[in-house]
């Protein structure tokens, strides 16, 4: 079976369905027993909805770059990477429900 980096490195191109049906297949067994990573599919599926309904309307380059870093990020884990757990929103958020130390 699959370790979380590898499934977390494969979701993109899993959701465009640009896997093999063998690789698909492992990242389906992974998601049937991992939580963690079924919350990843769930945020990345959530972020295309977002970013596809934002298209009409432009994001703002700052922000369109800032996203495809952590794209890049999740796709680009070192293999040997086992914890991608995000910390809470209170650890991560602001007074003002904006990201960064507090």
């Amino acid at each position: 079976m699959i370790s979380c980096s590898e499934a977390v490195q494969r979701l993109w191109d899993y959701l465009e369905n640009d896997v093999e049906a063998a690789e698909r297949d492992r990242v389906e067994e992974h998601l049937a027993f991992c939580r963690r990573c079924c919350g990843e599919l769930e945020f990345a599926e959530q972020l295309r909805g977002v970013l596809a309904d934002a298209a009409d309307v432009g994001i703002p380059p700052d922000v369109e770059a800032r996203l495809t870093n952590v794209i890049d990020d999740l796709q680009h884990l070192p293999e040997d990477a086992t914890d991608h757990v995000r910390p809470s929103h209170k650890e991560t958020s602001n007074p003002d429900g904006r990201g960064g130390p507090r």
